[in-house]
């Protein structure tokens, strides 16, 4: 594990049917649902760790804070991005942002664990 503060991911994703508030449960509006957004942002961080990470580990959230600012249209274009802003340990905290164009959508952190899959998995019989 090779955890620092220059890790950074950058996804892009389209809004769909399916990603909907009304689709989702979230609300009743045509507009992109608040957790389709939140876990397009926690992808952004997998995405971001996934370099410094040794074979068999794994993150998991375990904190998040998440301002959903504008709506999204079904069809619209959505980039997010995650950068590493903080790490202790195996504790690390990550700035996300979603952007329509130069639009900022949504804007937060996550916090994430990296842990060994295995032995995490093992602490769930």
């Amino acid at each position: 594990m090779r955890l620092t503060t220059d890790l950074r991911a950058v996804l892009e994703r389209t809004v769909g049917e399916a990603d909907t508030a009304a689709a989702v449960g979230s609300g009743s509006l045509p507009v992109l649902g608040t957790p389709v957004l939140l876990a397009w942002c926690e992808a952004a961080t997998c995405a971001a760790l996934e370099p410094a990470l040794d074979a068999g580990e794994t993150s998991v959230g375990t904190r998040v804070a998440l301002e959903h600012q504008r709506p999204s249209a079904v069809g619209a274009a959505i980039e997010l991005s995650a950068t590493v802003v903080h790490v202790d340990g195996r504790l690390v905290r990550l700035s996300v942002a979603a952007r329509e164009g130069q639009r900022l959508v949504a804007s937060g952190e996550v916090t994430r664990v990296v842990v060994d899959a295995q032995k995490f998995l093992a602490r769930l019989g």
